[in-house]
């Protein structure tokens, strides 16, 4: 439960069963919209009622109350960038974000942002979800294309923000990938987690969070294969590491699928465009949705940028 005051978003939540004994940065992070370092940041800014310590344990039936501060002033610069709009009115914005965008400022990213472009289109973009953030819901990888909602008022960010966790947003991913699956589709059902030696990676875990993809092979090439990808939850590179982990790694994914060059045994053209694939063959091309405010059904298909456009072509044409 959730309510908006003066003071910023006050939550309410249940411990249930399923977070019995575990860590209360762990609990809460899970049972809202938040990451784990967000709540953890709020635990030590005394924001969880009679909670300091981050690694307190919970207990099934408890009942804590988090306040969330109202955003600050925004102190970020906009820019010209120009923006792929899928669709716009007063309450939201869908974006086909190109490869090669960071979504929000961070580490190393500080301008040239999705946020920086979309401060200097909507102005009037409110603070929510944090300076850094405003109106972002969810993210695409810098090097994955294809469509974004994006909040341009506090009542769609919060009803996007359910809508997601409640799991009712349409996601389709294309994904070229190595290797032809035996099946014509399957449900990927495998939990996720940090990698235990190398923390920049996801990996699956037996006790990592619960993940769900559906995997369809849309076109079958020798030796390679498009599927078509549901997102059934939006675990960090969930797609990536799920494909990944069944012998299905993403064409130009080095960070999950090692380096890869196509060899003679791969004919031209194809073996060229895989060579010369500068990110990860992955795009978000469907996102469907019931608008937040109007209750309208909206289905956004992003188009295939130029590079997926070639490979996809090359592949064609070599295994016609």
């Amino acid at each position: 439960m959730s309510q908006t005051t003066g003071e910023g978003r006050i939550l309410h939540f249940v411990i249930d069963d399923d977070f019995n004994n575990q860590r209360i940065d762990h609990a809460l992070a899970r049972l809202s919209d938040m990451s784990r370092s967000r709540i953890q940041k709020l635990i030590a800014e005394g924001c969880v009622d009679n909670v300091s310590n981050v690694s307190a344990r919970v207990q099934s039936g408890e009942v804590y109350k988090l306040r969330v501060p109202p955003a600050k002033e925004l102190n970020l610069t906009a820019e010209d960038i120009p923006l792929d709009i899928l669709y716009e009115d007063e309450h939201l914005l869908v974006v086909n974000k190109p490869a090669g965008m960071v979504v929000h400022p961070g580490a190393g990213h500080f301008d040239g942002t999705l946020v920086h472009a979309l401060l200097h289109h909507c102005p009037e973009l409110p603070g929510i979800n944090g300076v850094e953030r405003p109106g972002i819901i969810h993210r695409l990888d810098k090097d994955t294309s294809g469509s974004m909602v994006v909040a341009k008022s506090e009542t769609a960010h919060l009803q996007l923000v359910e809508m997601f966790s409640r799991h009712e947003i349409d996601r389709q991913y294309l994904a070229w990938c190595r290797g032809s699956p035996s099946w014509q589709h399957q449900r990927i059902e495998l939990s996720i987690g940090r990698h235990p030696r190398n923390r920049q990676k996801m990996h699956v875990l037996e006790r990592g969070r619960h993940a769900i993809t559906d995997a369809q092979v849309e076109q079958r090439y020798d030796g390679f294969s498009r599927l078509r990808l549901t997102l059934h939850t939006g675990r960090t590179h969930q797609i990536r590491v799920h494909l990944s982990h069944i012998g299905l790694p993403i064409i130009g994914d080095h960070v999950y699928g090692r380096r890869f060059r196509a060899g003679k045994h791969v004919p031209e053209p194809a073996a060229g465009a895989i060579n010369a694939m500068p990110r990860q063959a992955l795009h978000a091309e469907v996102l469907g949705f019931a608008h937040p405010v109007t209750g309208a059904f909206l289905r956004c298909i992003a188009p295939w940028p130029e590079d997926l456009k070639k490979l996809s072509k090359a592949l064609e044409v070599s295994y016609a």
